[in-house]
């Protein structure tokens, strides 16, 4: 019995780092597509991580990528900044994979 509970508690450990791991990766993205966000606003370095940071936190209310998606183009289009929900997406799409390079990097 000992071995069946001893590959459940290995399992059970696996998924709490996986499920850690892809949360540390999504905020990076957000970071990441925050800074991106805030260079097409023609924000100061100072203001950039700020606004990084809102990103990051903005994920926080729902789940999924929509309330990200929101604050962005709702941001960007307040700055007078033309883009799309589509742009928005796969500035996404790159900066998840460029967030995952990066964590491997650091490994």
């Amino acid at each position: 019995m000992t071995t069946f509970d001893d590959r459940e508690h290995a399992f059970e450990n696996k998924f709490a780092r996986d499920e850690e791991f892809q949360f540390k990766v999504t905020a990076r993205r957000n970071k990441l597509v925050g800074l991106w966000a805030a260079e097409k606003m023609g924000l100061t370095p100072e203001e950039s991580g700020a606004y990084a940071t809102s990103v990051v936190q903005a994920d926080f209310e729902e789940a999924g990528d929509e309330d990200v998606i929101r604050k962005l183009l709702g941001d960007l289009t307040s700055a007078g900044v033309e883009t799309s929900d589509t742009e928005i997406r796969a500035a996404l799409d790159t900066k998840l994979v460029e967030a995952r390079r990066q964590f491997i990097e650091e490994a």
